[in-house]
């Protein structure tokens, strides 16, 4: 890879096919990593589960070893449960925090270290309401996006004065999708664009040093908080 690239950790549809767009038209060769490879994906793409502690390593060692670090780095990935908290297994319990968590550890593992190395980058967590209240029926969900959450705090206060800018952003609403139309009863007009947000991603992964943000909220206008 010629130019800078860029690995979307959960390049799914909606937000993660809007981030590779983003990229894309910004001049970034885009690295995709998902469990399903979207029908309209353009460029490389690696079906992997997130949070496999072997395959994950193993592939960003490949990527890294053959085009050296990459330049931005996102975590994108949710597993969202919502059942009380006496219907939620442990099996259910233990699969958000592996989907989001173990995912953003292997990931960060693999690649910020070497990105210090290289001169620095941006490596941007997708966080949600979760991350900073617990709602009823939301035990699984809350509770490893608050993780995320001081994952992320812990790996900026490390990797920052290293150059890497380390940012979580907090998508506070539902994301536009066809899923979310399908799951719920919103007037697609108080939804998030995944564009809209894929954009804010690109403006925060090209914040001059001297004013780098740790934690953007993003909400529709609409949006009560």
């Amino acid at each position: 890879m010629q130019k800078p690239y860029v690995i979307i950790a959960g390049a799914g549809a909606g937000l993660g096919q809007s981030l590779c767009a983003r990229f894309l038209r910004g001049g970034f060769e885009v690295v995709g990593i998902g469990r399903t490879k979207p029908a309209q994906y353009v460029g490389a793409f690696y079906k992997l589960d997130l949070a496999d502690a072997d395959a994950m390593p193993t592939k960003l060692s490949d990527i890294i070893n053959t085009h050296g670090a990459p330049k931005i780095v996102v975590h994108n990935t949710a597993e969202l449960v919502i059942a009380p908290f006496g219907d939620t297994s442990l099996v259910e319990f233990a699969r958000t925090w592996t989907s989001m968590v173990q995912s953003a550890f292997l990931l960060g593992q693999s690649t910020l270290a070497p990105m210090a190395n290289a001169g620095g980058g941006a490596f941007i967590v997708s966080g949600a309401t979760a991350s900073l209240r617990g709602g009823a029926k939301f035990a699984a969900f809350a509770s490893a996006k608050f993780a995320l959450r001081g994952l992320t705090q812990s790996l900026a206060r490390e990797y920052q004065p290293q150059g890497v800018h380390v940012c979580h952003a907090i998508l506070d609403g539902i994301i536009d999708t066809d899923r979310s139309r399908d799951l719920h009863s919103i007037d697609p007009v108080k939804m998030m664009k995944p564009d809209h947000i894929a954009e804010a991603y690109w403006q925060l992964a090209h914040q001059p040093q001297s004013t780098w943000t740790h934690e953007l909220d993003l909400r529709p206008m609409s949006e009560g908080f």
